[in-house]
């Protein structure tokens, strides 16, 4: 047995349809329309899509990776700078000094 449609009017005076399976679940509710012809051609289009219609998958979105430390978080953007700064002075500690050597001519 197939679904059926259900043309109704709302409480806003606006008209809908639902499409019900055969055990009553209701599959899909449509927005208010501002007549009874208006919705009674969205039925016809739905029936005339539904049948020719590709399945889509739309991916969730990836979830967003803060690189920032939980004490960051917590003490908002000044505790951020203080890690960058201490950070680029470490790096610049690495870096081997120029090495200027007076040596004397011989």
């Amino acid at each position: 047995m197939a679904g059926m449609f259900e043309l109704f009017a709302d409480a806003d005076a606006s008209f809908r349809f639902r499409l019900t399976a055969p055990d009553g679940t209701v599959m899909a509710l449509s927005k208010p329309f501002p007549d009874k012809p208006a919705a009674v051609a969205g039925i016809a289009a739905v029936r005339e899509y539904a049948g020719m219609g590709f399945v889509t998958e739309i991916p969730a979105p990836e979830p967003r990776r803060s690189r920032v430390s939980s004490a960051a978080r917590a003490f908002g953007g000044r505790a951020a700078r203080r890690k960058r700064q201490v950070l680029l002075r470490w790096r610049q500690s690495l870096r081997p000094a120029a090495v200027v050597a007076d040596f004397p001519a011989w």
